[in-house]
């Protein structure tokens, strides 16, 4: 088929490889502006434009689809279906309108669960059993349009970035799937129940909340790692928890509030129970595992974190 891609983070990098290995046309990869990256502030490409150009494919990145001159070359594509992953930008009725097939869309959760920016934060947020892919036949709503395709796959205790990667290639293969013979794979609508909307993530919310159970406590560290990283501060530096286990689950520590270390490892009681922090980083520094961190940075017993 002769396709537009428009993506633009690591997630999407899997379908657009998936696609052209395929041996579809790809016509054009659409994808983000370079925006300014890292502490020297220069503009870095999106890991999609970077492959499409290593592969030799035609790159766009407009700021916007709205006004027509975009809208007049996205036509003079003469796609037969347009794919999106992760794109980023709003696509107005008249490109959802031109591909003779329509877009479709990767969207990492199983729809209408977790519409929105960030469905597997917000799953593992949620202590969601489960999540997914649902390769969905786009409209002019936030993720409401038909679906084509639907698979599942544990969470257990994965963290967003290993999820995220596992979806990105599940959603790859369902895609390909999906396009080897659209008419196999009809446009059925959403449940109307079960309808939930996953909010972009602020970094406000990475700053960890002891006063939770310790269950709760242990996604918000999951659903956080790798980016923003879930944090709390000591002495005016921030520390962030890559990954802990949960102790004493069910139990109430007697005598120690949320937040307060319960013994010399790193061990903070929650509402119940409490977490043992297992990898860190402090600013500025590598990740390490909390052991190698307490030897250079004791944090005693009855330390209260913030």
């Amino acid at each position: 088929m002769r396709i537009a891609f428009m993506g633009t983070p690591p997630f999407a990098v899997p379908t657009l490889a998936a696609l052209h290995a395929a041996g579809h046309e790809i016509a054009c990869v659409y994808t983000q502006p370079p925006r300014p990256a890292q502490r020297g502030k220069k503009l870095q490409k999106s890991p999609v434009q970077v492959w499409a150009e290593e592969h030799g494919l035609p790159v766009r990145t407009p700021k916007s689809l709205r006004n027509e001159e975009a809208q007049a070359e996205f036509a003079a594509l003469d796609l037969d279906v347009a794919v999106v992953a992760a794109y980023g930008l709003i696509l107005p009725q008249a490109v959802l309108d031109t591909p003779r097939e329509g877009c479709l869309n990767v969207h990492g959760s199983i729809l209408p669960r977790w519409r929105g920016a960030a469905p597997v934060q917000r799953a593992i947020l949620a202590g969601d059993a489960e999540t997914g892919v649902t390769i969905m036949q786009m409209d002019a709503g936030l993720d409401t349009g038909a679906m084509r395709l639907v698979e599942a796959t544990p969470i257990g205790r994965k963290t967003a970035g290993v999820l995220t990667h596992e979806l990105a290639e599940m959603g790859a293969l369902m895609m390909v799937k999906v396009l080897s013979d659209l008419h196999a794979f009809m446009p059925e609508p959403q449940p109307g129940d079960g309808v939930t909307y996953a909010a972009k993530i602020d970094k406000s919310e990475a700053r960890l909340d002891f006063l939770p159970s310790a269950a709760q406590v242990e996604r918000q560290i999951r659903a956080f790692n790798p980016m923003p990283g879930a944090f709390f501060e000591l002495d005016g530096e921030r520390y962030k928890i890559l990954a802990a286990e949960i102790v004493h689950p069910a139990e109430t520590v007697v005598g120690a509030a949320p937040g307060v270390t319960l013994d010399d490892a790193l061990t903070i009681a929650c509402n119940p129970g409490a977490i043992r922090a297992t990898r860190v980083q402090r600013a500025g520094k590598p990740a390490m595992e909390a052991g190698e961190l307490l030897r250079g940075r004791p944090i005693a017993k009855g330390t209260r974190l913030a």
